[in-house]
């Protein structure tokens, strides 16, 4: 079973991530995120107009215009980043019988799948894009978080740049 982010999801992160690493206020260009975070600038511009219609960006339009976060990186979870881009979180199919889980006919899985998908969604309302922007800085650093964090199973080649330094 894979439990992981749509594309959308992954490039809102990736596009906040790279906001909230710079200074508060900074404006950041469409082509400075795509850039650093190697995203489709075409695609991600059409992520980040819904990220500013949530509140969760703002924008200026012009020379001196980009993107900037529209409230501390604090007071924005992974999941508030997470449902603009991709929707709520719900299992509305049950994990049984591959059609709607209803009140009436509950599979002896629904307890346990209803309370993976509240510990995931809490987990996520918990992480804020600071705890993320922080964390990130730390890879950059050190090229890892620590023996105490286990290395993805499979690792994918890093795309972008990050600061002066090339990450290819």
């Amino acid at each position: 079973m894979k439990v992981r982010l749509g594309r959308r999801g992954d490039y809102a992160l990736r596009a906040m991530i790279s906001i909230a690493r710079h200074p508060t206020g900074e404006r950041r260009k469409t082509r400075q995120i795509t850039d650093e975070m190697a995203l489709p600038e075409r695609y991600t511009t059409q992520i980040l107009a819904a990220l500013v219609r949530s509140g969760l960006l703002s924008a200026l339009a012009g020379r001196d215009g980009g993107y900037c976060l529209g409230r501390p990186a604090t007071d924005i979870s992974v999941l508030d980043v997470v449902e603009v881009a991709e929707g709520p979180i719900s299992v509305d199919e049950c994990v049984l019988r591959g059609g709607p889980c209803d009140w009436v006919r509950v599979c002896p899985m629904h307890s346990t799948w209803s309370e993976a998908q509240q510990a995931l969604t809490a987990r996520l309302a918990s992480t804020s894009l600071a705890d993320l922007a922080a964390l990130d800085g730390e890879i950059e650093a050190r090229g890892h978080l620590g023996p105490e964090t286990p290395a993805h199973p499979i690792s994918a080649e890093r795309r972008g740049v990050r600061g002066d330094r090339d990450l290819r």
